[in-house]
């Protein structure tokens, strides 16, 4: 299958913003990232892999002629990188050949990185928690932290985070949250995603609460397959075999670029409220994006409280993540 040509022009409705990508080098991902940076926003990819990362900003600048992108080193299954992700931005950093300059606001965040896991055995991050659990959840918990005084520098900033349809059918177990009683690799990850997606939705609570402009909205790709997804060399390549075998499953399911809409749609929408579900329009597996009803178990306030208090624990976060009442 040949690349996609690439785009002809930027359309600059988003100069002088600056979007953050967790995990922009690869998957739905980058598709995020290529949409943001065709609009002239600054798109910086976090990403623990400097030359994974180094290859996508490769591929938005063919893709997307001007982009402006650069590489925010993050490794999500480590607390002490994402402690100094958003140093890393207000201050500047010269981790590459040239120096990143400092950034005083942040439009949006996309907690979009994540791991899973198909087989056994149970693997921990450096800080010794359940990989899936410490990187999809208490990463983006630790993250928000680090971020948000450049999240509440910007006028009306959002943070976006990535669920996954595997959640709407696990539930939190709050007695082992990482799995250290029963380890199931597939049932650990819906739930990890699970708490993203709760606590997603209790942080858009908890910034209203406190009179903050910042939004917090949840998207999900559906179902986003490999093989439906558009070449994207050297990031992605789908052969035109491997096209043909997955055709038939586009009846149900589509491409990452395609996943990548609902997630595009809740950072730059003006029309997208706090605290509002984003996913695919078909039964939430493919087509164009649309609001979605909350399920009730992700809007559980008890679940979400005792949630949001063992994840400050665990990553030894304020418990108000450093957003600060302007009801005072």
């Amino acid at each position: 299958m040949a690349p996609a040509p690439p785009r002809n022009q930027r359309d600059h409705r988003n100069q002088g913003k600056t979007f953050l990508v967790t995990g922009g080098n690869a998957g739905v991902g980058y598709f995020v990232a290529e949409e943001l940076a065709a609009t002239g926003a600054l798109v910086v990819l976090g990403s623990r892999d400097a030359a994974k990362a180094e290859a996508a900003m490769a591929a938005l600048r063919s893709r997307v002629p001007g982009a402006h992108v650069r590489h925010l080193p993050l490794d999500l299954a480590d607390l002490s990188s994402v402690r100094t992700a958003g140093d890393r931005l207000a201050h500047g950093s010269t981790h590459g050949s040239a120096p990143d300059p400092a950034i005083d606001r942040l439009d949006a965040v996309v907690h979009n990185a994540g791991v899973a896991l198909d087989d056994p055995p149970r693997r921990q991050t450096k800080d010794g928690h359940e990989l899936m659990f410490g990187t999809n959840h208490l990463g983006h918990f630790a993250l928000t932290q680090g971020l948000a005084p450049l999240l509440s520098a910007a006028p009306a900033a959002r943070v976006v985070t990535v669920g996954s349809f595997a959640a709407r059918s696990e539930r939190l177990d709050l007695d082992d949250l990482q799995s250290a009683e029963d380890y199931r690799p597939k049932r650990t990850y819906g739930r990890s995603k699970l708490a993203q997606m709760s606590f997603g939705f209790a942080l858009d609570r908890h910034l209203r609460a406190l009179g903050s402009p910042v939004l917090s909205v949840v998207a999900h790709p559906g179902g986003a397959l490999d093989g439906l997804t558009p070449s994207r060399p050297p990031v992605h390549v789908t052969s035109p075999a491997r096209r043909l075998r997955t055709l038939p499953a586009g009846l149900l399911v589509q491409g990452k670029h395609a996943g990548a809409r609902p997630v595009v749609r809740a950072v730059l929408d003006a029309e997208v409220r706090g605290g509002q579900l984003w996913g695919p329009r078909v039964f939430g597996l493919r087509g164009r994006p649309r609001s979605e009803p909350v399920p009730a178990h992700m809007a559980d306030r008890e679940v979400a409280s005792r949630l949001w208090s063992i994840s400050a624990e665990l990553v030894g976060a304020d418990p108000d993540l450093g957003f600060r009442s302007r009801c005072r």
